[in-house]
């Protein structure tokens, strides 16, 4: 790896870090040894990034440094790539041309050796048969940036229907077909709910009565408490 190209990683690697990370952890992902990254640490404090920390203690990027547009590695464009195929086989127009204008974007700005990777690209995604809903993917993901519960009729694995109203949390994908995890009022409890098994479903004027950071946030500690209660079951 060029010591360029090694700047900008070790940048990268302190973007994600949410603590301080060690000359060793950067320098094992990034296949040097730690004197080789306090060397380029250095380099880059020199040249006015924000890094804070030392040798033996580790290292933090301050918040709001901002790299030049872009700087992306083969790997990272064919992600990017296979994400966007990704989405345009999975039946929800909105998204599909979202992903277009995406790729469209990084192109644009994309180094000229990277122009085959655009053309043709090596990697592919196998499509699959979208699944009927009744309530689109694009409303359910307004619904959750507004706040907005969700009214349905709904048939589970028992065939059984039974009427809801629900506070959407978030729409989870498959490769066929979406999950939405949610607060249900008639269980009292979180859900999940199949989107092709909803056979009425209807976006409601009524707000979420309570602050959605927290509702995802005790959806997450009932989720890690189901998840648990299975280790510990299955484990017995």
């Amino acid at each position: 790896m060029r010591r360029g190209d090694r700047l900008f990683e070790i940048i990268e690697i302190l973007r994600r870090a949410k603590v301080p990370i060690s000359g060793h952890a950067i320098g094992a992902e990034l296949g040097v040894t730690k004197r080789t990254i306090y060397r380029d640490i250095a380099a880059l404090m020199a040249q006015g990034v924000p890094i804070q920390g030392e040798a033996g203690v580790g290292y933090v990027l301050e918040a709001g440094f901002h790299m030049p547009p872009l700087m992306l590695t083969s790997d990272e464009i064919e992600a990017a790539i296979l994400g966007a195929q990704w989405v345009r086989t999975r039946g929800e127009p909105e998204l599909a041309l979202a992903a277009e204008k995406l790729l469209s974007k990084i192109e644009t700005v994309s180094p000229a050796r990277f122009e085959a990777s655009f053309a043709a690209p090596i990697l592919s995604v196998a499509p699959v048969d979208p699944v009927s809903e009744v309530l689109s993917a694009a409303d359910i993901r307004q619904a959750i940036r507004q706040r907005a519960k969700i009214s349905l009729t709904y048939r589970d694995n028992k065939n059984t229907l039974t009427d809801r109203v629900i506070w959407p949390i978030l729409l989870g994908y498959r490769d066929a077909g979406r999950i939405i995890a949610a607060w249900c009022e008639l269980r009292e409890g979180f859900r999940y709910f199949r989107t092709e098994l909803i056979v009425q479903g209807q976006i409601l004027s009524d707000k979420i009565p309570r602050r959605m950071d927290l509702v995802r946030a005790e959806w997450r500690a009932a989720m890690e408490a189901e998840r648990k209660r299975y280790t510990l079951g299955s484990s017995s």
